[in-house]
């Protein structure tokens, strides 16, 4: 063999070896992780709240939520404040708790009693101090975020002030929370003080991205008269958590009645606004297209406030659909 033939055939060689190389780190970019759907371009993990009504709701019902989250297959839990408080000195416990039944802890939402006066610029020490001190707690748990929701809402709707006041707040929670390590997103809400697409706008811009994050509830945005899709698209940057419900789906798009005074629905079975997701209200696979589009890394935590059967048959619904539709492993 010539040394011209041996240089071909080393050169053979090498592009296979190279070829091998590319395909192997190929099939290993395109492997599916924990909670990511198979070959797409978002890393979305899936989680569940433990607040659904009637079943669920409540401290005293949050051992019975977990449990049950677990038999339907999730692994990731949500919950308030008010329910795990008692394992503050003990976080320990809590933690060994979800363990046994193939759980952690998500996040755990500001609630009563924490003060949540954010437009109040003279209690913003008490908030913050309050906040803190759940950050320490779910620190101790393991969680990467806090979601919080905001007051209620302003007599006379908000002003400038309020706004200034309200991202005041949020820009200090935010440099503190992001200090130990964990991000800080906002969730809003009907009938609080954070609620409409002005709200949002206003909020997002006064600011800091790199320390306020969104919590995009996919129902309250629909509801309030927002696109869940567009809001996604515009915020994309700054969203780390999607709470996933499903809305009618006359109301696709945003909802253009009349405005809905708190307790006036979602009290009962017969006058539900949320709904497992698939019911079609909101564009489910229009708002993954997006984030896959974008690489985006964050949390898809299922979420019903009221179900008209039971907390555990909606979940399982909800788990199926993003399973089936969505291509998410829960």
């Amino acid at each position: 063999m010539t040394s011209q033939q041996n240089s071909k055939q080393s050169l053979r060689r090498a592009n296979v070896t190279r070829r091998s190389l590319l395909a192997a780190g190929a099939a290993l970019l395109a492997a599916p992780r924990q909670g990511q759907g198979k070959g797409t371009g978002a890393d979305i993990t899936v989680g569940i709240t433990s607040n659904t009504r009637p079943d669920w709701a409540g401290g005293e019902n949050f051992l019975k939520s977990v449990r049950e989250a677990s038999e339907v297959g999730y692994h990731w839990i949500e919950t308030f404040w008010s329910y795990v408080s008692e394992w503050e000195n003990r976080p320990e416990e809590l933690v060994d708790i979800l363990a046994k039944l193939g759980l952690k802890m998500e996040t755990v939402s500001n609630s009563g009693p924490l003060n949540t006066n954010f437009q109040d610029a003279t209690q913003h020490k008490e908030v913050i101090d309050d906040h803190m001190r759940l950050v320490r707690f779910i620190k101790k748990l393991g969680c990467d975020h806090l979601k919080i929701n905001c007051g209620a809402a302003n007599p006379g709707g908000n002003t400038p002030e309020i706004y200034r006041n309200m991202a005041a707040a949020f820009n200090e929670l935010g440099r503190r929370i992001s200090d130990v390590g964990i991000k800080f997103g906002v969730h809003h809400h009907l009938w609080n003080q954070y609620e409409k697409r002005h709200d949002v706008d206003a909020i997002m811009e006064l600011t800091d991205p790199r320390h306020v994050h969104m919590i995009l509830d996919t129902g309250h945005t629909t509801m309030a008269g927002m696109d869940a899709l567009q809001l996604a698209k515009d915020y994309v940057s700054r969203i780390i958590e999607f709470h996933m419900k499903d809305c009618a789906p006359e109301h696709r798009g945003g909802y253009k009645g009349p405005y809905m005074e708190r307790g006036s629905v979602n009290t009962n079975k017969d006058n539900l606004i949320f709904f497992p997701l698939g019911k079609g209200g909101v564009d489910f696979p229009g708002i993954k297209k997006e984030l896959d589009a974008n690489g985006w890394k964050g949390w898809m935590t299922v979420e019903l406030d009221m179900t008209a059967s039971t907390a555990k048959a909606s979940s399982a619904v909800s788990k199926k659909y993003l399973e089936e539709e969505l291509g998410l492993t829960v």
